[in-house]
């Protein structure tokens, strides 16, 4: 028997597959199938910082001060003791995926301020997570902001966050740093226990027949794992933090290689999205077949086995492997002529 064990932030999995955090958690009945369907553990939809500031802001006008200059109005006022607001539905929704789930359940927070992720951190831990995934979904489009004034931002947020939370916290990230390596680096002294990879920013459109930008949602594609690869291949053995691969993964091919760079965890989204519960049971199926070809033993000992430290040349995860990928380039025949 294969063990497809792993570890994730200091809690034991059953296998590397977590689906991350999508619309497909806010239904239990949703949660229940993917557990069903292999799901080592689960991280929740985001909770968004600025739709709770607005969802206050907008009770506050309609319910709290609408009979402002008009005493009449008090009595047509709407109760508002039942009121639910977006913090207390998601904390709703936890204690549900808590108590009907035997699998870990991980809280996603999206915030802004240090503030907010302090408070609504706490709320988390209270509720019962059992870690929380830290989104910081930031732009640097501030020309008057360095590079080292973005990654402070970040530094800065897990620190307070830190101060207040036992929690196991994973960050999430984008591939937008100048220096990864160094950047988990100090996420790890900072009090991270993990690092996911990586965030993927949704780019707006430009509508040629209305001259408009638009938003417009598109799933991942296998071919995004292969950044994931790269960098994890790369971090992998210098750093303790788990590394959580996130974005591409369509197939068991995809798992297995980011497994094989050195992946504790392997998030899934867009293919469950696109496919249902049953893709997960699929791909679980096929790496076991895999590892049962290759005569792996365990997840653990397949793991990193092709990271950057392992590899007997370790140039094809830097520079050299773009200088040999171009000049491998051949046009098909009567292209050119």
């Amino acid at each position: 028997m294969i063990d497809l064990s792993t570890d994730y932030v200091g809690l034991k999995l059953k296998n590397p597959l977590v689906p991350s955090a999508s619309p497909l958690s806010r239904d239990l009945d949703t949660a229940l199938r993917l557990e069903d369907a292999g799901a080592a553990a689960l991280v929740m939809h985001s909770l968004f910082e600025e739709e709770l500031q607005a969802e206050d802001a907008m009770f506050d006008r309609f319910l709290l001060h609408a009979d402002l200059g008009h005493g009449e109005a008090d009595s047509f006022l709407p109760g508002h003791g039942k009121f639910q607001g977006g913090l207390e539905r998601y904390l709703s929704q936890l204690h549900q995926l808590k108590r009907r789930l035997e699998i870990p359940v991980v809280a996603s927070l999206n915030g802004v301020s240090t503030s907010g992720w302090v408070e609504l951190g706490r709320a988390l831990e209270q509720a019962g997570a059992d870690a929380l995934e830290l989104n910081v979904y930031h732009i640097a489009a501030d020309a008057q902001k360095s590079g080292y004034a973005v990654e402070a931002r970040y530094l800065e947020l897990l620190i307070e966050l830190r101060r207040v939370v036992s929690l196991p916290i994973v960050m999430k990230l984008s591939p937008f740093f100048s220096s990864l390596p160094h950047f988990v680096q100090q996420l790890e002294h900072a009090g991270a226990q993990g690092v996911a990879l990586f965030n993927r920013f949704f780019q707006p459109d430009i509508d040629l027949d209305e001259l408009r930008m638009v938003d417009q949602l598109h799933l991942s594609t296998a071919d995004e794992a292969l950044l994931r690869i790269r960098w994890i291949a790369i971090l992998h053995g210098r750093t303790r933090l788990t590394l959580a691969a996130t974005g591409g993964v369509h197939s068991e091919s995809e798992a297995l290689k980011l497994l094989l760079a050195g992946a504790d965890v392997v998030h899934l989204a867009s293919c469950l999205l696109q496919h249902g519960p049953d893709k997960l049971t699929e791909i679980l199926a096929g790496m076991q077949n895999w590892m049962e070809e290759k005569e792996y033993e365990s997840v653990a000992q397949l793991k990193g086995s092709m990271s950057q430290q392992n590899l007997p040349d370790p140039s094809v995860v830097a520079r050299a492997s773009y200088l040999r990928v171009l000049d491998s380039f051949t046009p098909r025949p009567g292209v050119w002529s």
